[in-house]
């Protein structure tokens, strides 16, 4: 069984490999030392968004570490080319994880719904960051439940009060900061869930652990992570982020509501 609290890598005949993509030399360094002292391969680094797209494109890695805020092409967008283009390789598309100077950063909730699958302060630790990598390796999301409320809430209820304002023309090819891409969640239909399954989305949106859910449901932690796994696929979502994000965007559950 597959534990990726101890690594996950061990075991796999190919090494785990990443990307890193940041416009600051330092930072792109110090991640590929502290890779590098872990036995994670960086196959390359990229100063923008094309090079991330182009670098992701040609080595096809387990995880792209992405800064959002780069010149020619930001890694929003760099993400939704990534996630959007062409057929998945063998092991899936890449993971992206966002990397971001301030918690809660503007452009957070719209890398996530471009496709992102969590994110991480740059002033993260070295251990921190190693783990976080070998996690969404496993196809698991980095943020924590709680962690993605908070974030949704606060970009779900900006979106709102945006959205009651007076209409102003926008390219939408440019969201404004804050303003989710809807490449992450566009066309899912609620419909296609059970009603036992919305209502463990819903609890999921809510920021609860399958352990929780569970508890409130009465039900057993294998049932619960199989109705997960059945909205996931069903929604044609890659994890419990998009979930979340999936959520608010539908109105299935609101910032008021939370509050």
């Amino acid at each position: 069984m597959t534990d990726a609290a101890t690594g996950e890598n061990t075991g796999n005949a190919r090494p785990l490999t990443v990307v890193i993509a940041d416009d600051q030399t330092l930072v792109r360094r110090g991640f590929r030392l502290i890779l590098k002292a872990a036995g994670i391969d960086v196959v390359a680094e990229a100063a923008d968004g094309e090079q991330a797209v182009a670098a992701t494109g040609e080595h096809q890695p387990d995880v792209v570490l992405m800064d959002i805020r780069m010149p020619k092409v930001d890694g929003i967008e760099a993400t939704r080319r990534i996630i959007t283009a062409g057929p998945p390789s063998a092991d899936g598309r890449p993971r992206i994880i966002i990397l971001t100077t301030f918690d809660l950063d503007e452009y957070v909730y719209a890398a996530l719904t471009a496709g992102a699958s969590g994110f991480l302060l740059k002033d993260v630790t070295p251990e921190h960051l190693v783990a976080a990598i070998q996690l969404v390796r496993t196809g698991d999301s980095l943020l924590a439940p709680s962690i993605t409320r908070r974030l949704v809430e606060r970009f779900a209820a900006t979106r709102t009060e945006a959205q009651a304002r007076p209409a102003v023309t926008a390219s939408p090819a440019s969201p404004a900061p804050g303003m989710p891409g809807r490449a992450g969640t566009a066309g899912r239909d609620l419909s296609a869930l059970t009603p036992r399954e919305l209502e463990v989305l819903g609890l999921v949106a809510r920021g609860m652990s399958n352990t929780e859910i569970a508890a409130s449901l009465v039900l057993s932690e294998a049932t619960v992570k199989t109705h997960v796994a059945r909205i996931l696929t069903k929604l044609d979502l890659r994890d419990r982020v998009q979930a979340v994000v999936l959520a608010y965007e539908t109105g299935l559950i609101s910032p008021a509501a939370e509050q």
